[in-house]
């Protein structure tokens, strides 16, 4: 196959080997391959630094893993929301519901190395923040947002002073005020309760699978 070349005003009819080897053609081929080379790795590097921001600092997780925490949290929920049904009939107090159960089972099955899902995080914070809402949802005299700020802050300084820190605890104290909670009980039962039965489940199940919890002192 010939290929024509200009040089100047000269025109080499080359072929084969004879074209790769032509001084200017090498000088632009030896160039082509790093430039493409530059311009796959810019993209690559761009793509990666902007696909943090949609969860790419989150670290990868196998799909056995995912199982095991997805099955662990059906199992968990199921049981403790069935001893509180029960519980809650047997003593005749429809409060067996806590909302943010879902949040708190996250991170008991899923994270349960996590400082968040340990079972003082869990328990303390999850009671404290619903002593906070309810007591919040004692003054009636202030607005709605005012009450809810509260509860939620005060919670969170709470959770930081007994070094209970867990996320949906907060949640807690907000659906107190919301639902105008005025007994005390709810954060003994279903509150507690509910997160003393989903500490139970979760160390019973994560055990069982190959995941240590609660986390001991090293």
């Amino acid at each position: 196959m010939l290929r024509r070349l200009n040089h100047g005003l000269k025109i080499y009819h080359l072929s084969g080997d004879d074209y790769k080897s032509h001084p200017r053609v090498a000088f632009s081929l030896a160039n082509l391959k790093p430039a493409k080379k530059r311009v796959m790795r810019t993209l690559k590097e761009t793509f990666k630094h902007y696909i943090f921001y949609l969860g790419g600092d989150q670290p990868a997780v196998s799909w056995q893993e995912r199982t095991r925490a997805v099955l662990g949290a059906f199992i968990g929920i199921m049981l403790v929301l069935t001893i509180a049904k029960y519980l809650g009939e047997t003593v005749g107090i429809d409060e067996w519901l806590m909302a943010s159960l879902g949040a708190s089972a996250l991170l008991v099955f899923a994270l349960p190395q996590s400082p968040l899902a340990q079972p003082w995080a869990v328990i303390a914070g999850n009671t404290l923040s619903a002593l906070v809402g309810i007591t919040c949802a004692h003054f009636t005299g202030l607005s709605i947002l005012l009450a809810l700020s509260l509860a939620a802050s005060l919670s969170i300084l709470g959770m930081f002073i007994l070094r209970c820190l867990h996320p949906p605890a907060a949640a807690v104290a907000l659906i107190a005020v919301l639902g105008h909670v005025l007994h005390y009980r709810y954060a003994f039962f279903p509150v507690m309760v509910d997160s003393i039965l989903l500490i139970v489940a979760g160390a019973i199940y994560s055990n069982l699978t190959g995941k240590p919890y609660p986390n001991h002192p090293k």
